[in-house]
């Protein structure tokens, strides 16, 4: 079933992805399964199955955004912090 985007500014999803998100998970899948056919190679078949579950979207936001968020969190951004007087009233 395709949902329509209610406020016409959120992105077009199916089911639990975006329409881009399934756009590159058939291309892959399509792409793994020759890979397996032809040379019996597994890891395609992995990451595109990886993806397809890191694009999960709930609440708009998705697995991969969520872990992007936490990384850059924890690693690359810088934390600042300020110790003195409490200015609390």
């Amino acid at each position: 079933m395709y949902y329509y985007p209610e406020n016409m500014a959120a992105k077009a999803t199916l089911w639990l992805w975006e329409l881009r998100d399934l756009a590159i998970i058939g291309v892959s899948l399509i792409i793994a399964v020759f890979a397996l056919i032809r040379t019996g190679l597994m890891f395609p078949l992995i990451a595109a199955a990886v993806y397809a579950f890191l694009s999960i979207r709930f609440d708009d936001i998705s697995i991969l955004d969520f872990l992007r968020f936490s990384a850059s969190f924890l690693f690359w951004k810088q934390q600042y912090f300020e110790w003195g007087p409490d200015d609390a009233v």
